[in-house]
């Protein structure tokens, strides 16, 4: 898609107002294009822009569902996305994949886990984070009391991308729909991103994990009842102790905001709403789009 052809698609005619063609694109920094504010006079979005000539991901738009009566309609529901999984080929991953790596967990989990794509042994095994990345994310799942089965993860690819390399641009737009379609189905109140793209992608902004990790905030879109936790990739942090200590101290804040008791007994209350936070008021919302927990408060109690 040229430029030209990028600006129509978003609805950017107007960018060429005289305002615009005054002050030139070089007035306009790359950096500019990932911020939600602007001058009204430029008549454009320039998140939108961004988005339109590729410079970051749109955010996850979660389409609305009926109603899933119970678990077992809502795993039956998941398992026909499973199948439609396995037989996806949107993209050339399919042509080295060993087998595709949909999602494990409970169905109807107010914790949600998103990483970002199968490495060599979820490849193998077709189950998230089977590897050494796997054995920390379930000792700190045991820290929290809690453990696979009372959460949902699942991968922002369903494919292992070659020699384990980032995701491309391509593959994330064509797998992206799987995704939103398991969070439709799951509905978590909490959404637990593992290092940069899943964060990326699920919020719609460009901030590295670096400095938005430990920062909980809402999930971009009026219908979006659930929030976003992110913390550095455990793979990361396998190499890195400095990353290791905060992807801990972030699962121990991310315990008391979910509510989480220390034998692991997962359960729900009875009105199934229940495991989705209060809408946060404007007021509650720190900087950086964090949202504040002050001291005494801040449980969800999904568990």
């Amino acid at each position: 898609m040229n430029f030209i052809a990028a600006l129509a698609r978003a609805g950017l005619k107007s960018w060429f107002g005289r305002p615009m063609l005054r002050r030139g694109w070089h007035a306009l920094p790359a950096a500019r294009l990932s911020w939600t504010g602007c001058s009204p006079r430029f008549h454009f979005r320039p998140r939108v822009l961004a988005v339109a000539l590729g410079k970051i991901a749109a955010p996850v738009q979660v389409a609305p569902v009926p109603a899933v009566a119970d678990a077992r309609s809502r795993s039956g529901a998941l398992e026909a996305l499973r199948q439609e999984v396995g037989s996806c080929r949107r993209c050339s991953l399919h042509t080295s994949r060993t087998n595709t790596v949909f999602g494990a967990g409970s169905c109807s989990a107010g914790l949600m886990f998103v990483g970002e794509a199968p490495g060599y042994h979820e490849d193998r095994l077709g189950e998230p984070f089977a590897g050494k990345a796997g054995g920390l994310l379930d000792r700190l799942l045991g820290q929290m009391g809690l453990s696979r089965g009372d959460v949902y993860i699942a991968n922002v690819l369903k494919c292992r991308p070659p020699g384990n390399r980032d995701p491309q641009p391509d593959e994330i737009e064509k797998c992206r729909a799987f995704l939103e379609r398991q969070i439709s189905l799951v509905r978590p109140g909490v959404i637990c991103t593992l290092g940069n793209f899943a964060t990326k992608l699920l919020s719609g902004r460009p901030d590295g994990i670096s400095r938005v990790h430990g920062a909980l905030q809402k999930m971009p879109g009026p219908q979006q009842p659930a929030l976003l936790f992110p913390v550095f990739h455990p793979a990361a942090a396998l190499y890195s102790p400095s990353n290791l200590k905060g992807l801990e101290a972030d699962f121990d804040r991310l315990a008391v905001i979910i509510g989480a008791n220390a034998r692991g007994a997962a359960r729900r209350r009875p009105k199934d709403d229940s495991r989705h936070p209060k809408p946060v008021a404007e007021s509650e919302t720190g900087a950086e789009g964090g949202i504040k927990d002050d001291a005494g408060g801040g449980q969800l109690g999904l568990f």
